[in-house]
């Protein structure tokens, strides 16, 4: 039961969000866990589950949104294009295809069992089949294996990962009319698969002409620094990066996409070499400072105040999402390694280090909630999943690690 009921002005809660965020996010930190963990529970201990001291307001929805704007722009500055490509180049593209392709089924086979609507199993699907980016970068930092084998196919299976599920999101989205059988979905999906092909034929002109300008990078950035030199107002440079991926999140916005898959984009085209990386690790400063220190606590507590664990009516639904996610998840990473001849050990890891869902998983579930395709008892299922997969992926990563790092010991 609620303490109270009405609710406080917007900067009070504002700063109550902000306040208890940062300290449950400091206390997950210190337990070498995600901050965002500890953010989402924040917002569960104020909204109405439990104290009741906070609301989602439009107000605070303006915030969670800027919020999930700069995080997609921040996972987007850490994906390298290169790294992109080689991702999806030879035997690497088994492992990202297994890891997404066999979760996404078992989504699906979830939905089918508990006659849940299309557009739910859809969203189910897709927060399942997630890996997110930047949580399996900081695991494995933690670990220090991010510059091992083993490690660079996590980080790229989840570039695949990301880049995918934010495109199926695209095509979802525009499905606001409601679908009412397969065969109308199949129609849609064609309908919405020719608008992601314009965008991203305009993705690739994009790059191509970045790639073309590489040639002439040295003049090209002599002429950028004296664009900024010319300009007399503060932090031009952030600006102009802001400026650069908002004509893409328009770009997406025109051809009826949802604005966070043209930033994810224009993240990653940005030209690094052209306004030179000393300008683009500022500008990735500057954005982490803005959205890890103040945008994102906010977002993920609003997760954790729309969360309703009463709203949870299907115990078993919870249960087998929870159980789906981690075994798909393991045995597409396993078949994937395996297809890509790696050994069985060192599969078996690589389906665990995919297995941390975190921030783009409860990105797309908020987005699914707002624009109406999914429940709040779902909602609150994804969100469960999220966290679980995202406590327990690194404690089951680093006893794996261990197992191999003891074989490879013992074989020297």
């Amino acid at each position: 039961m609620p303490l109270i009921s009405q609710s406080m002005p917007f900067v009070v809660e504002l700063l109550l969000l902000l306040l208890v965020a940062r300290m449950f996010g400091e206390i997950m930190e210190r337990i070498h866990q995600p901050a965002m963990i500890g953010e989402v529970i924040a917002g569960f201990i104020l909204g109405p589950s439990l104290l009741g001291f906070a609301t989602f307001t439009n107000e605070i929805k303006v915030i969670s949104d800027l919020g999930v704007f700069l995080l997609v722009i921040l996972a987007g500055f850490e994906i390298d294009i290169d790294e992109l490509r080689k991702s999806m180049r030879g035997r690497n593209f088994w492992i990202a295809l297994f890891g997404f392709i066999v979760p996404m089924l078992s989504g699906f086979i979830i939905g089918l069992i508990f006659n849940l609507p299309i557009p739910l199993t859809i969203f189910l699907a897709l927060c399942i089949s997630i890996t997110a980016l930047p949580v399996s970068i900081r695991i494995l930092m933690d670990l220090g294996k991010l510059n091992s084998d083993i490690g660079q196919k996590i980080i790229s299976a989840a570039i695949f990962n990301d880049v995918i599920s934010l495109l199926i999101l695209g095509v979802i989205l525009d499905f606001k009319d409601g679908v009412s059988n397969y065969s109308d979905l199949g129609y849609k999906i064609l309908f919405t698969v020719i608008k992601v092909l314009i965008f991203m034929i305009i993705m690739v002109v994009a790059y191509r002409l970045f790639h073309k300008a590489k040639e002439k990078v040295s003049f090209l950035n002599v002429q950028f620094e004296n664009f900024l030199n010319f300009l007399k107002g503060k932090e031009s440079l952030f600006a102009v990066v802001m400026v650069f991926v908002l004509i893409f999140a328009s770009l997406s916005e025109l051809v009826g996409l949802h604005f966070v898959i043209g930033a994810f984009f224009g993240a990653i085209l940005l030209p690094r070499e052209m306004i030179g990386l000393d300008n683009f690790q500022k500008v990735q400063q500057n954005t982490s400072s803005i959205t890890m220190g103040f945008l994102a606590p906010i977002f993920f507590t609003t997760m954790g105040v729309q969360f309703n664990l009463l709203s949870i009516n299907n115990t078993y639904l919870l249960l087998i999402v929870i159980l789906a996610s981690f075994v798909s998840k393991i045995l597409g990473g396993y078949f994937g390694g395996r297809m890509a001849g790696m050994p069985k050990q060192e599969s078996f890891t690589l389906g665990i280090g995919l297995n941390a869902r975190g921030i783009m998983e409860l990105v797309i579930a908020n987005i699914a909630l707002q624009n109406g395709f999914i429940d709040i008892s779902l909602f609150s299922i994804l969100v469960i999943m999220g966290i679980i997969t995202t406590v327990v992926t690194p404690f089951l990563l680093k006893r794996s690690f261990k197992i191999i790092d003891k074989k490879n010991l013992s074989h020297t």
